[in-house]
C-alpha cells in the first residue's frame, strides 16, 4: 500500500482485500486528493506464482464495463521485467483514462523500488 494507486491518492486511504487464487475476488478502494472515493474489483482468472496474474477489472460505478488486466514478471539482467497489459475497454476514453492512471501507478512502483 506504500506505492499503490495513481498519483493523486490521499495518503492513508488505499485499502485492498485480496483472495489471490483462481476464482478469488479482490476489491481495492482509495480516496483521491480531491476527496472523490474510488473502488474497483474483479476476479482472478489466472494465478501463476512469481510469473503471471490475470484478472477482471471493473469500477464500482460502472460494473458492466469489465476489462481484463494481465501482469507478467520474469527475471531480467539482475532485475525483474514487468509486462503489463490492460485490454477490452468499453471505449477509447476509458482506455486513455486507464493509461494515464496506470502510468502514474507504475511510476509510484518504480520510485518505491528505487528507494
Amino acid at each position: 500500500m506504500q506505492w499503490f494507486g495513481p498519483g493523486q491518492v490521499k495518503p492513508g486511504t488505499a485499502r485492498a482485500d485480496l483472495d489471490v487464487r483462481v476464482g478469488g475476488r479482490y476489491r481495492i478502494s482509495f480516496t483521491g486528493s480531491n476527496g472523490e472515493y474510488h473502488e474497483v474489483g474483479g476476479v482472478y482468472r489466472e494465478v501463476v506464482p512469481n510469473q503471471r496474474l490475470v484478472f477482471s477489472w471493473a469500477w464500482h460505478s460502472t460494473p458492466e464495463r469489465e476489462s481484463l488486466v494481465t501482469v507478467s514478471i520474469k527475471p531480467d539482467a539482475g532485475g525483474t521485467l514487468l509486462t503489463f497489459h490492460h485490454a477490452q475497454f468499453a471505449d477509447e476514453t476509458a482506455r486513455d483514462n486507464h493509461q494515464r492512471g496506470w502510468t502514474e501507478f507504475l511510476g509510484n512502483l518504480e520510485t518505491f523500488v528505487d528507494a
